[in-house]
């Protein structure tokens, strides 16, 4: 018998059962753990970091300083230019004027911006108050300034006619605010949602295709700043860049604190299920869970830029809005 060669173990006993190897259940991945929305997570981060002070005084001066010597050396060029040519000079004077006047136009827009959405929230605070006290007069208030919001928009006109019909009839404060959030705030509810469909669309379609992981974060990131914005044009906060900004941070320093903003695979799994998830490419299933973290971020800002507050049976389910918005990916994906 020949020992250096290989050992043959006969198997085939009556008591051994054939293998079903097709039947077997896939080894688990342990070093690769599943889809977490990274790149929303980072998003959330950044959106959500708030400078320190002594970075945000160093920002203030080193700005300051760069205006001045920008508004120096323009001056300078201005004055030698009329020294030289006269009329040169003074067009180019003018141009300079014109432009200052323009940066001054668009502060006064992002001041505008900024108390319009100071308003809102203070409109909340008081129907907030209104309903804890069942004050009907405080309640009666709110609805004016509420119908004030509103007055000039088109796409109101017909929410307003109704609730001016029927406005004097209400004789409790949770009644007439009810009937101002049903005729003023519902149809807007449905235009903010179908905007947060579209962002958490294309987020997830953004993250699941493209390879770059920075390109991906800043994509992530201009969908919901570009979200947000609409979400507060549609409820009356019209905001300019710095407006923008402020808001996203502060709907995304809500999600942070309140740890909202971590993985989605419970809004998943009641589309996808847990073993068809399982199944998906790891870059696809990162762009659903993206989608699905950016819409939870788009009902946070509904509920901050709205005027009213949600009652429990008008506030939007942030599983249908993932439902609406991924179930279409999903289909196309599985064929």
């Amino acid at each position: 018998m020949d020992k250096t060669g290989p050992v043959l173990i006969d198997l085939s006993g009556e008591d051994t059962a054939p293998v079903d190897v097709a039947g077997a259940p896939p080894v688990p991945d342990l070093a690769e753990p599943g889809p977490q929305g990274q790149v929303m997570q980072a998003a959330a981060a950044v959106a959500a970091r708030r400078p320190s002070r002594l970075l945000r005084w160093a920002l203030g001066l080193g700005g300051a300083l760069i205006i001045t010597a920008i508004s120096v050396a323009a001056w300078n060029f201005a004055a030698g230019l009329i020294a030289r040519a006269p009329v040169l000079g003074w067009a180019v004077t003018g141009l300079l004027a014109a432009f200052v006047a323009v940066l001054l136009a668009i502060a006064l827009r992002e001041i505008a911006a900024i108390g319009r959405l100071s308003r809102i929230d203070g409109l909340r605070r008081s129907a907030d108050a209104a309903l804890a006290g069942g004050d009907l007069g405080a309640a009666r208030a709110v609805t004016a300034r509420l119908d004030a919001l509103y007055r000039g928009r088109e796409d109101t006109r017909w929410g307003r006619e109704r609730l001016a019909e029927r406005v004097d009839e209400q004789l409790d404060a949770h009644a007439l605010l009810a009937l101002a959030e049903a005729e003023l705030l519902v149809p807007l509810d449905g235009r903010a949602a179908a905007e947060v469909e579209a962002a958490a669309r294309q987020v997830a379609t953004v993250t699941a295709l493209v390879p770059l992981a920075l390109a991906d974060v800043a994509a992530a990131l201009a969908a919901n700043l570009r979200m947000i914005r609409r979400v507060a044009e549609i409820y009356g906060g019209r905001t300019g860049t710095l407006g923008s900004w402020r808001l996203m941070r502060a709907v995304f320093a809500h999600l942070v604190a309140t740890g909202a903003v971590a993985a989605a695979d419970d809004l998943l799994e009641p589309i996808l299920g847990g073993s068809v998830l399982s199944k998906l490419s790891r870059r696809f299933g990162e762009g659903l869970v993206n989608g699905a973290l950016t819409a939870r971020v788009g009902v946070a800002a509904m509920e901050v830029c709205r005027p009213l507050a949600f009652t429990a049976d008008r506030r939007p389910s942030v599983r249908g809005i993932v439902r609406r918005a991924l179930t279409g990916l999903v289909a196309r994906s599985r064929d």
